[in-house]
């Protein structure tokens, strides 16, 4: 009887055998860790093929915070996390990465200062897997407008640093040492040109309105199309629309710092990602005049060039082009990553706002006047300005627009992009509409604490 039953075990034992070698659950593997240092946030980024359970705690005295990721595996890519921060990140000091037990690694984040923190995992979108991200905000946030004041007084030079990010695996473009270098600026180019051509003339001589301007100093939100996470379009030689928006940015707001009663302020002043409601509270914080979102279009046809400006549309698109640029355009925050558990009632009371009528007649009033001027200095795609749902534009009492100055995808364009003359003409021809449309439409109807001057 005994030896039927073993002739009979042994063999199904046999069969079991080599599953019992297979581990319960695989560790998964951090494909890139990336680190984006901002001003406004730090940002950290772990990227996977699979969503990688988490938990997250706090402690004090000092401040820490603790991240346990479940069944991961302790490769390359987490143990150079702890180089990708550096000394100058305004909230992280440093990291630690180890095995706390097994099954689970164990981040540990010395913070500078006390945070909010946020970690969420964003789904696989366009080039990138799952995320593990979590952003690290201050607990009590800077005021854009005190630091604006601040900043005019001298009193901080923080807006001038340009943070970089780090990354443990492709090389990121750093705005610092790319085409966002500025150069100095030579006569010629801080003398804005208003138009070319038989119609130039000088704006009309200044009315007591113009006087009454003149009073308080104008101020103009700068945005940066995409940042950090979210490239942008991709040239085919290797530029990315993030490194060009900025570069040209920032010489639109050293123009601007030097016309008298103007002061430009950058919405993002570093290769970092803001969302597109995020852009828009910031430039109504500082209690901006008009609001310029610059970019650099793309299209699968590389023969598509010129340049173009949208306003924003209360009744639909105006093409067929213009809607599909919009969404587009509005898919970055999916890219980006926005963390849609939270819930910010300011933000919501922004696009609340149901009446814009008189905001989106003066934005096409911008928008004419930009376009004439880029229409000196490049084709234009299409001869008139476009409208069409843009998430970045939907502030409801600042007149805004949305500049696409050329196209990325056309390999001339892209190389004059690159090229900083190039990029200070179209600097000096969003000048040159924002004082033709002044110049006509004086802002008195808003009353600035920027008056302390």
């Amino acid at each position: 009887m005994f030896k039927a039953t073993l002739r009979f075990t042994v063999p199904l034992l046999l069969c079991w055998l080599p599953l019992l070698w297979i581990p319960a659950h695989a560790a998964i593997a951090i494909s890139s860790a990336r680190v984006w240092p901002a001003q406004d946030y730090t940002r950290l980024t772990l990227e996977s093929k699979q969503a990688v359970r988490h938990n997250m705690f706090n402690l004090s005295n000092p401040e820490r915070l603790v991240i346990d990721l479940e069944e991961v595996e302790l490769g390359q890519s987490l143990n150079d996390l702890v180089k990708l921060v550096g000394s100058d990140d305004p909230y992280i000091k440093s990291v630690r990465v180890g095995r706390f037990k097994p099954g689970v690694v164990r981040l540990v984040l010395d913070l500078k200062s006390e945070a909010k923190p946020q970690l969420f995992v964003l789904k696989p979108v366009a080039e990138y897997g799952y995320r593990l991200v979590l952003d690290v905000y201050p607990a009590h946030p800077l005021d854009p407008l005190m630091a604006l004041l601040d900043q005019k007084n001298g009193a901080t030079t923080a807006a001038s640093a340009a943070p970089v990010a780090a990354t443990t695996s492709a090389p990121i473009a750093s705005a610092a040492n790319t085409s966002t270098e500025e150069q100095p600026l030579h006569p010629e180019d801080k003398a804005a040109q208003i138009t070319s051509g038989p119609d130039k003339v000088e704006p009309p001589v200044a009315s007591a309105r113009q006087a009454e301007v003149r009073a308080r100093t104008l101020i103009i939100a700068i945005d940066a199309g995409h940042g950090g996470e979210d490239p942008g379009a991709h040239g085919r030689h290797g530029s990315r629309e993030k490194n060009v928006t900025l570069a040209i940015a920032r010489k639109v707001k050293a123009l601007i710092d030097d016309e008298p009663n103007m002061r430009g302020v950058l919405i993002r002043d570093g290769d970092y990602f803001i969302p597109l409601i995020g852009r828009v509270a910031k430039a109504r914080k500082v209690n901006a005049d008009l609001f310029v979102s610059i970019h650099a279009d793309a299209f699968i046809k590389k023969t598509a060039r010129g340049s173009s400006v949208f306003a924003l549309s209360e009744h639909g698109a105006t093409s067929a082009a213009a809607r599909w640029l919009a969404k587009k355009e509005n898919e970055a925050d999916l890219i980006g990553g926005v963390n849609i558990a939270v819930k910010d009632v300011y933000l919501a009371r922004t696009l609340l706002d149901l009446s814009q009528t008189a905001t989106i007649t003066d934005s096409m009033k911008l928008s004419k006047h930009v376009l004439n001027e880029l229409g000196s200095i490049n084709d234009l795609h299409r001869g008139r300005v476009e409208q069409a749902g843009f998430a970045v534009l939907k502030s409801p009492d600042i007149p805004s627009i949305l500049v696409e100055t050329a196209f990325i995808s056309n390999p001339d364009e892209e190389r004059r992009l690159n090229d900083k003359g190039y990029q200070m003409k179209m600097a000096n021809a969003i000048l040159g509409g924002i004082k033709r449309y002044f110049a006509q439409n004086p802002a008195l109807s808003k009353q600035r604490l920027a008056q302390r001057e």
